[in-house]
């Protein structure tokens, strides 16, 4: 079986693994398979880029790592600072570990543990939808990023939904994992 999204999906609901609201309905809405897809897309991207690649997620809204209601941010936990934010430029150079969600979170402190996991990991927190003020439930797959010299870099993408908790998320990024056998 080829490894699509598509079929990834349609394998996953199939078998029931992870609740059928995970993928949106909406196709203005991005899934949780197109975050992972697009957060590991980038750490590659920027492993063989290096650092010239940064620019490249900067205050571009029509750029590849910008989709639906959803984007790629770049950051490094080491240094303790956002490097790249296509939405919100005023962020970029800002030091990110005190920074709080609107529950009171640190919300980069724990993206920086998710992103030490091999496999990359979810973190659940309050942030503003693309155009609004007011925050709304968002969970955000990160996952590291080397970057020439610097092993600390991670980015992130997220969703937002009201229902999914990060362990029913962690299934997709398990499942996705997992060698495909062959359907003879």
């Amino acid at each position: 079986m080829e490894k699509t999204p598509f079929a990834l999906a349609s394998l996953i609901l199939t078998l029931g693994l992870v609740p059928a609201s995970t993928w949106a309905a909406d196709p203005a809405i991005a899934s949780a398979e197109e975050v992972v897809a697009k957060v590991r897309e980038a750490a590659k991207y920027l492993e063989d880029k290096g650092l010239a690649g940064f620019s490249d997620f900067n205050n571009n809204k029509d750029a590849r790592w910008v989709w639906k209601d959803s984007y790629v941010f770049v950051y490094s936990c080491r240094d303790d600072v956002m490097i790249a934010h296509p939405l919100r430029p005023d962020l970029v150079g800002k030091p990110i570990l005190q920074m709080r969600d609107d529950k009171d979170h640190p919300l980069f402190q724990d993206m920086c543990k998710a992103g030490e996991n091999r496999d990359g990991g979810w973190v659940e927190y309050w942030w503003p939808k693309p155009g609004e003020a007011k925050a709304s439930r968002k969970i955000s797959y990160v996952h590291s990023a080397p970057v020439s010299f610097k092993s600390d870099i991670q980015v992130g993408a997220g969703i937002y939904d009201e229902s999914l908790t990060p362990a029913d998320l962690s299934k997709i990024v398990a499942d996705f994992a997992k060698p495909q056998k062959s359907v003879p």
